[in-house]
């Protein structure tokens, strides 16, 4: 299936690597061009400031209107060699002392510069020519021009000139750079989310008869390690899911398999011949224990569904152990005396929960001791208090329980014996049930089996 409307994180690496580097370039072309100007522009100053400090030892010597032909021979030699330099001179009166051929200055801005902003460098065009000059008021050596007005341009059109055929190429080098820039973007992106497009392909692989597979977490980096982790627990809660759920419908179909076949048997018998009230009421009657079997089991079933998905809730109340536990003795006290078996319980204590849904959970471990212990020994209840916590442990001696059936042995329809034969006493769901019981509580629980003495040991938290 094709996304449309979704922008791929290719792209949108590209697009942030052409940013980036768009906005980089673009701060250091404006950063070379100013440097670049600011260097021109200290250029011509050092030669507009040099010439007036010229002029400026010039008129030191400007003792009378005798001296101002030699003067202006000394100025104009100065500026021999100096291309697009031109100076003017002339007294507060507006009297003109000296000037280059053909000046271009604007006399109301050079004055009022001179006046208020002395050597500060300014810029005009004038004539089509752009022109960059100082002015400052200089003393003279006679009384009748004390101080005069000089002026220092210099022609920038080359320097102008230059900036633009500059601009221009900065400019193209950049648009190149930032295209350049987003080619290799979108080859690094490519390159760096391949391994997202292995994992991808490697979950492909994965179907509900494959679910055994698993993301190599070792070739990939480091920023997808924990992702890749994290998908390979996700299979894995997956399969042992999907695990359980066949588990789950085989034994359903095999515990529901031998009750309807009776029925069915039954019913057949039944209707082969003609028979007397007695004996269909007698057929009626084991047909009838046969549905209460599967009601109780459907409804286990149905309790045990909602338990798995969070559905149970608890009805909280102060629950005495000590009492739940003697109460459920006096039930079952005729079934023990039946098998010589003798009833203890030592210690007590006292947890918020629901009482008979406890009272359920350790129905059932005590209904499966008495079932499954050794005539005339005895079943032991132990109930021990910690700072945290209510332990309940419940002994009974009979057969060893294999190891490597503990773990299993509160899964549902689950039985010791391999043959997996039906018991007419239960259900196959009462340690399932009783897990679930004590999980809602927020416990635990365990089982334990070594020289015939077999322990199931509950703990729960204490009460606030």
């Amino acid at each position: 299936m094709r996304l449309s409307g979704k922008t791929s994180i290719t792209r949108r690496l590209t697009l942030l690597f052409v940013t980036a580097s768009s906005v980089v370039l673009l701060a250091l072309g404006f950063v070379v061009a100013s440097s670049v100007e600011q260097h021109f522009e200290q250029q011509d100053m050092e030669v507009l400031t040099g010439k007036m400090e010229l002029a400026r030892y010039a008129l030191q010597t400007y003792k009378s209107q005798d001296d101002l032909a030699r003067i202006s021979r000394v100025i104009s030699d100065s500026l021999v060699g100096h291309h697009g330099l031109e100076l003017i001179i002339y007294g507060t009166d507006h009297e003109l002392m000296f000037t280059t051929p053909k000046p271009h200055f604007p006399f109301d801005l050079m004055a009022t510069q001179a006046a208020n902003s002395p050597y500060r460098p300014m810029t005009w065009e004038l004539g089509g020519q752009s022109y960059r000059g100082i002015a400052a008021e200089l003393p003279s050596g006679i009384s009748a021009h004390s101080k005069v007005v000089v002026a220092v341009a210099l022609d920038i059109a080359h320097h102008q000139a230059f900036m633009r055929s500059f601009l221009q190429t900065l400019w193209v080098f950049v648009a190149g750079a930032a295209v350049l820039t987003g080619v290799l973007g979108w080859v690094a992106a490519r390159r760096g989310l391949a391994p997202l497009r292995a994992m991808r392909e490697q979950t492909l692989v994965v179907t509900a008869q494959q679910l055994s597979h698993r993301l190599p977490v070792e070739s990939v980096p480091l920023e997808l390690a924990e992702l890749a982790q994290s998908l390979n627990d996700m299979l894995a809660r997956l399969e042992e899911a999907f695990r359980r759920l066949s588990e789950f419908s085989s034994d359903i179909a095999h515990e529901l398999r031998t009750p309807v076949s009776n029925l069915m048997t039954q019913t057949q018998v039944a209707l082969s011949r003609a028979r007397g009230a007695d004996e269909y009421r007698g057929i009626l009657e084991s047909n009838a224990e046969e549905f209460e079997r599967m009601a109780r089991m459907i409804a286990d079933m149905l309790l045990l569904a909602k338990a798995e998905n969070g559905l149970v809730v608890p009805s909280r109340q102060v629950v005495h152990l000590a009492a739940e536990v003697q109460t459920l003795f006096d039930y079952y006290d005729a079934v023990a005396e039946e098998k010589q078996l003798q009833l203890r319980l030592e210690g007590d204590g006292a947890v918020s929960a629901d009482r008979l849904m406890l009272r359920r959970a350790l129905g059932n471990l005590l209904s499966n001791a008495v079932r499954h212990s050794t005539v005339n020994t005895t079943i032991q209840v132990n109930i021990r208090s910690s700072a945290d916590a209510i332990s309940i442990a419940m002994k009974n001696t009979g057969d060893t329980i294999p190891a490597e059936y503990l773990d299993r042995v509160f899964d549902r329809f689950f039985r010791v014996d391999p043959s997996r034969q039906r018991s007419s006493e239960g259900t196959g769901l009462g340690l399932a049930i009783t897990k679930s019981i004590v999980l809602a509580h927020a416990g635990t629980i365990a089982a334990g089996s070594a020289d015939g003495v077999t322990t199931f040991s509950i703990s729960l938290p204490r009460v606030a």
